[in-house]
């Protein structure tokens, strides 16, 4: 059941903009996308609400989501690597991009080793790894529905700029990672967890609210007309920025204080639910 958190949310405001993180809150448990939240998308957009996928995922694995959605021709916004990327969907238009500095791969990779962890990254449509069959590089795969190309070292392949890195593993073996690239990089590079198995490396800087921000800006759009829907740590950035956070019952606990209105979970169409609430 949807459950409101702030009883004085003003339901005639007008949104113009909304921001859906894609698992555990677009997507269902099985990474598919209900045929009710699509409905509702469809109606956010010809009433002229801006449709933003904000995703840690790369490109490659938003890809499918954002042609289901058919916002080629309907027009919307694919927000990529937490932040790292902007595209107009419609045009193609690369409106944001942010690298990792080249300097920082060697540390990234060599500390995954050293902990005994594995670093990936991505190429235009693979994941790429110097292991294929690390249960955790299998779980980002399933995710991007995107196959992994096993290299025999993936700091001499990654001969290209890159907005994310991601070192996966047990958590315990990923906290040293995480603080001795903090601690080395710290000015260059952020490291933060969107799972307890899958740490993130982007630019220093680089968040959903931070990209948000840019593309807001662009459209002309204040971040109060904003709604964010998300679930995860990662949504934390874009959950404060937006003019009205709408957090998924089936979020982690520490995310749902960041709520200003509690929708259902991922699985109960809780996307759908809060666009008729606040959109429709």
């Amino acid at each position: 059941m949807e459950k409101s958190v702030e009883n004085h949310i003003n339901n005639e405001k007008k949104y113009r903009a909304i921001a859906l993180d894609l698992d555990g809150t677009l997507t269902d448990s099985n990474k598919q996308l209900p045929k009710e939240n699509k409905e509702a998308i469809w109606k956010a957009i010809d009433s002229g609400c801006a449709v933003i996928l904000a995703s840690g995922r790369p490109v490659l694995g938003i890809a499918a989501i954002a042609d289901e959605l058919e916002l080629k021709e309907r027009g919307g916004y694919v927000l990529a690597y937490n932040g790292g990327s902007i595209i107009d969907w419609k045009t193609g238009k690369l409106m944001y991009e942010n690298m990792l500095p080249a300097e920082c791969i060697h540390d990234i990779c060599e500390l995954a080793d050293e902990n005994g962890v594995v670093a990936l990254t991505y190429n235009d449509d693979s994941i790429v790894a110097e292991n294929d069959t690390d249960e955790y590089v299998i779980k980002e795969a399933k995710c991007n529905n995107a196959p992994v190309l096993k290299l025999d070292n993936l700091e001499e392949y990654v001969d290209y700029p890159v907005s994310k890195f991601l070192v996966v593993g047990e958590h315990e073996k990923l906290l040293p990672v995480q603080e001795a690239l903090l601690s080395k990089h710290g000015d260059r590079l952020d490291a933060f967890f969107s799972e307890s198995y899958f740490l993130e490396v982007v630019p220093k800087g680089v968040s959903k609210s931070a990209s948000l921000d840019s593309l807001l800006t662009g459209l002309g759009i204040d971040r109060s007309e904003l709604i964010a829907c998300g679930d995860g740590m990662n949504d934390i950035p874009m959950l404060e920025y937006a003019g009205l956070a709408v957090v998924m019952e089936n979020a982690y606990p520490e995310v749902k204080k960041y709520a200003g209105y509690i929708t259902e979970s991922n699985d109960n169409c809780g996307v759908a639910r809060a666009i008729e609430k606040f959109l429709l």
